[in-house]
């Protein structure tokens, strides 16, 4: 019989993806997916160092793997991801229930190491292999309606609270032809939208076509049978070009929704984040935005208590939300990550009481917000792309509009991968709950209801 894996997934989208990837490449070794730690041979943990608790949890499901090992021998244990690649082999005294570390740009040698770890007890890889190409089919996409679509690796930017840049090194571009080869497979298997993925997405440039920025991939995208709908994280503010406002105006399946991260409204605290825009710049080209695209809806990421933070430069992150009127967002309490520059020169001086009084307010601010938003959309009709069902309510299924609002409506499996016109009936701070209205597919919404 085949030896069956299990992978686990800390972190963001991109994760999420390299899991379809590692999946797909243990497929291929002939391996097969459990879907119960009981039943696998291999358990993969796919990790995340953005945030302390990722790690935390980390370390206390490696517990729970010891103990299960202890009781019946297997599974063979793999950690993979940026606490893979942050911690190295101290990882292996840690947690000694290890066999296999596999580095951020090692996920191809995957089945490799698997091998190296049968003959020679561990194995890991943290070397950097600056190829980014994979197999043009091999990631196993789990959702039936998305597919992530990897277009950057790594970062530059070295941002003075961001770990990426040590974990998943310099910045690696794919050729345009590849990208455009797998989206096109993506929409020919029923994906009817595309999120691309790179950690400053915005700043892709082929490598194989120098006339091919962000905005020219866009547009190749857009131009692709199948796909209904674009989408991409996460852009930085400092690269929204002019010809990327004229893509969102233009191009019809590029969602009218920008996640645009700030991370402070406070230019000081800007500059020490070494973020390379101002307040100023960055309310200038949210205008530009709306003036171009009136009614399109903008989230972001913010930290508080970043080293350094007063109460002056909190109350300018208090106002620039209130000035954008965001319809999302993450919002962070500052947390040191090894290697930073931040973590390097500046003392952690925000005491944590404080950091929580900050996030408490941004975030009850936010959602007062985000309620009215969302509360000036009942009674319109929106277009909802079905790609959930509810955990909680067996006949309820869940979307979203193009402008990535969440709306829960009734209806059964059968919808899933479907776009329905929907009527809002009631609104909450982070989704709408509306009917669909037969027959019928939603016109464009009027941008003047979206308006801040």
């Amino acid at each position: 019989m085949a030896e069956k894996f299990l992978i686990e997934t800390f972190g963001c989208q991109m994760n999420v993806h390299d899991s379809e990837r590692m999946a797909g490449l243990l497929e291929a070794a002939g391996m097969e997916a459990a879907t119960d730690e009981r039943d696998a041979d291999l358990i993969l943990i796919n990790t995340c160092s953005v945030r302390e608790r990722a790690e935390d949890k980390l370390f206390s499901r490696l517990g729970e793997l010891a103990r299960l090992r202890s009781l019946t021998g297997r599974p063979t244990v793999a950690v993979a991801g940026c606490v893979a690649q942050q911690e190295g082999a101290r990882l292996l005294s840690r947690a000694p229930v290890i066999d296999v570390i596999v580095g951020t740009q090692a996920i191809k040698q995957l089945p490799d190491l698997l091998a190296r770890a049968r003959q020679d007890g561990r194995a890991l890889d943290l070397e950097a292999h600056d190829d980014v190409s994979f197999p043009l089919g091999v990631a196993k996409r789990h959702d039936p309606v998305k597919a992530y679509v990897t277009i950057i690796e790594g970062c530059n930017d070295y941002c003075a609270f961001c770990i990426v840049p040590y974990t998943r090194g310099h910045e690696r571009m794919r050729p345009v032809g590849d990208i455009v080869a797998e989206v096109s497979e993506a929409a020919a298997s029923g994906h009817r939208e595309i999120q691309l993925l790179g950690q400053i997405v915005n700043h892709y440039q082929a490598p194989d076509d120098p006339s091919c920025d962000f905005a020219g991939l866009l547009a190749r995208i857009d131009a692709i049978d199948g796909v209904e709908r674009i989408r991409f994280a996460s852009p930085h503010p400092r690269h929204v070009s002019a010809r990327l406002i004229a893509a969102y105006r233009d191009l019809a399946r590029v969602c009218p929704h920008l996640h645009l991260p700030v991370q402070s409204g406070s230019t000081r605290i800007l500059h020490r984040m070494r973020r390379r825009h101002s307040r100023e710049e960055y309310l200038e080209l949210v205008g530009r935005l709306r003036e171009s695209v009136p009614g399109i809806a903008l989230s972001t990421d913010v930290i508080v208590g970043f080293p350094g933070e007063t109460d002056a430069d909190f109350e300018d992150t208090l106002s620039l939300a209130r000035a954008v009127r965001y319809h999302s967002m993450f919002s962070f309490k500052y947390s040191p990550r090894p290697g930073t520059l931040a973590t390097r020169r500046m003392p952690d001086d925000v005491s944590e009481a404080e950091k929580t009084r900050r996030i408490v307010s941004l975030q009850d601010a936010q959602r007062a917000i985000q309620l009215e938003i969302n509360e000036a959309m009942e009674g319109a009709r929106v277009e909802v792309l079905v790609d959930s069902v509810s955990r909680r309510r067996s006949e309820e299924v869940a979307g979203r509009t193009p402008h990535n609002t969440v709306v829960n409506l009734p209806g059964g499996p059968e919808l899933v991968g479907r776009t329905v016109a929907v009527r809002v009936e009631r609104a909450g701070p982070h989704s709408l709950w509306g009917r669909p209205v037969e027959g019928q597919r939603a016109p464009r919404l009027d941008s003047d209801r979206l308006r801040p």
